[in-house]
């Protein structure tokens, strides 16, 4: 077990906590957690290329602990009504498109070593950004239209990111081929 991955583990602890909180709207304490959770999810990275620790535990567990905090915070938001409900079927069905992609691939005997893509990593962020932004509305005001635009914009970025990744699973899967490719995901 490296570093990389104790502190990975420590933001998949993290996650029950932040949900507990959000189910029970104390914004203040999850928005702690959370950024605590993003924290830990920079140092984790930092860690593993400063001193040479990265692992294939680590790039299982890594988007794992991203995705069990996005999809918990955009469902219980979306059912406290704080996100707009088609915005979190559009995060959950990315996800879902990722896992079923990355099952026909290996069904068909496909290895395809997957790296984040700018894409990828600019949608991962804007989910973040969208937490946090709810989260914080109490300190930091943001307007009706700003939370709209952030919404629309982690919207488009999700369905880009998604036929992105089904563009280059088609691409594979008609060429047969083993690829390494940037169409992946970190988070």
């Amino acid at each position: 077990m490296t570093v990389p991955n104790l502190i990975t583990s420590l933001r998949i602890i993290l996650a029950p906590i932040f949900i507990i909180y959000l189910i029970n709207e104390r914004f203040l304490p999850a928005l702690v957690v959370f950024v605590i959770a993003g924290l830990s999810d920079g140092a984790d990275g930092l860690v593993a290329r400063l001193f040479n620790q990265k692992s294939t535990l680590g790039s299982y567990l890594d988007p794992l602990a991203d995705k069990i905090l996005l999809v918990a915070a955009f469902v219980v938001l979306s059912i406290r009504q704080f996100v707009p409900p088609w915005l979190t079927v559009i995060v959950i069905s990315r996800d879902i498109l990722i896992l079923l992609g990355v099952l026909v691939l290996f069904l068909n005997n496909l290895q395809v070593t997957i790296r984040p893509s700018l894409l990828s990593k600019a949608t991962t962020c804007l989910q973040l950004a969208t937490v946090f932004v709810v989260l914080s509305l109490d300190y930091f005001h943001f307007s009706k239209g700003f939370q709209r635009g952030i919404f629309w914009l982690t919207g488009l970025f999700t369905i880009s990111s998604g036929l992105h990744y089904m563009y280059y699973w088609f691409h594979i899967i008609g060429n047969g081929q083993r690829h390494n490719h940037s169409s992946g995901d970190k988070g």
